[in-house]
């Protein structure tokens, strides 16, 4: 498309996007939908795409910060993202992801995370399936017995607009041991996190917080159902205490939970497993490592070792080639000539890259290929994390 212009979007201009997100996401846009829009749009980096005088596209990104092995990194978080059906296959998303890489890079932000609408479009734009999710349903309507002994230490309510200074340092200790989410600043909490209303469901209640001394769990209630938003623990002792609480909700027969990690533990902690079924599951953040051999030394590494990696980066020219990457406890990464042990795309690196997937499985199906034996075992080891990457941050 030879007139198309890429361009920020003005603050002035929020509700012109809005309202694009409604046309291609086919949503009616309620003056409370857009009040939570208007936020969100307010602290993102703004772009869209124009050809003839038309709006054909537009990108959003948050900048944030994403919970890795060993720390946090710089994020830019996408959102937003949309071309008119009219203007589609004509390269407008190509020039808005690329913009964005551009802006990225400038800031120094060298992962990229985003939650696919149609899981077919971002894995050619360098995005790979981090991390997943699981949703549960429990039968509430006999007591819920538990092969674990809670966390005898007392539980307490919080109001809503308390919480976010309550739960802020749990969640940031739950961070560091579990990658994939993000860090919450009080706004986040406020907005994102705990809004008085649920938009999907008018009938549910304002959110309720239950707090323990190592751990909480966000819930509202109706149609006698419990549904869990977020629950967080050190241990399993203290999951079992949250789990026990809304298990006791009076006047409810069940909790659902539409997202918890794929390792949660409530499965095999109940005594009765078919009391807790899982009801679903699917694929959750998608990440993209815009700055290869940053990303790669902005997290901690199991084992020690060493390997060249040879990445296929068609839309970052930087990121392709050959790559020395030293794991352990000082990790370097640096460009190299020498023969490679692995040769994957930069999608694929950032499926593996908190821990989610493995090289191995990547090998098996011809997606990955292993020109030293044993390497992607022994990458997988390096990679390996003690708890399942998780996202319960929407965006």
């Amino acid at each position: 498309m030879t007139d198309l212009e890429i361009r920020d979007v003005p603050e002035a201009d929020l509700d012109g996007m809005i309202d694009f997100s409604g046309l291609v996401f086919h949503q009616r846009i309620r003056e409370r939908d857009r009040e939570r829009w208007r936020w969100m749009m307010r602290r993102a980096e703004r772009v869209g795409a124009w050809s003839g005088g038309v709006r054909a596209g537009q990108l959003a990104a948050l900048p944030m910060r994403l919970a890795v092995p060993g720390g946090t990194v710089a994020c830019s978080a996408v959102t937003a993202v949309g071309v008119l059906p009219t203007h589609r296959r004509r390269g407008v998303l190509s020039a808005m992801i690329e913009r964005m890489h551009a802006d990225a890079i400038a800031a120094s932000r060298p992962v990229a995370a985003l939650w696919a609408s149609e899981s077919a479009i971002y894995g050619r734009y360098g995005f790979g399936l981090a991390d997943r999710a699981m949703e549960l349903e429990v039968d509430t309507s006999r007591p819920l017995a538990l092969r674990t002994e809670p966390d005898p230490r007392p539980l307490r309510l919080v109001d809503p607009d308390e919480a976010p200074g309550v739960l802020g340092p749990i969640h940031e200790a739950a961070l560091a041991r579990r990658p994939g989410g993000l860090v919450r600043d009080a706004e986040w909490w406020s907005r994102n996190v705990l809004p008085e209303e649920e938009l999907s469901d008018e009938q549910l209640t304002e959110p309720r917080v239950v707090v323990h001394p190592e751990g909480y769990a966000i819930y509202r209630t109706g149609h006698g159902t419990v549904r869990l938003e977020d629950l967080v623990a050190a241990d399993a002792r203290v999951e079992a205490a949250l789990w026990r609480y809304l298990a006791g909700i009076d006047l409810t027969s069940r909790i659902k939970a539409p997202t918890r990690p794929v390792d949660d533990l409530l499965p095999h902690m109940a005594a009765d497993p078919d009391q807790v079924r899982v009801t679903g599951g699917y694929g959750a953040l998608w990440l993209r490592l815009v700055d290869v051999p940053a990303a790669l030394r902005a997290r901690s590494w199991a084992a020690g070792d060493a390997f060249v990696l040879d990445v296929a980066d068609t839309r970052i020219p930087a990121n392709h080639g050959r790559w020395r990457l030293t794991t352990g406890p000082a990790p370097g990464c640096e460009p190299t000539a020498d023969a490679p042990d692995l040769s994957l795309s930069v999608a694929d690196l950032g499926a593996v890259y908190l821990g989610g997937a493995t090289l191995a499985t990547l090998v098996r199906i011809g997606a990955v290929t292993e020109h030293t034996p044993g390497a992607a075992a022994r990458l997988d080891a390096a990679l390996t994390v003690p708890l399942a990457p998780y996202t319960n941050d929407d965006f």
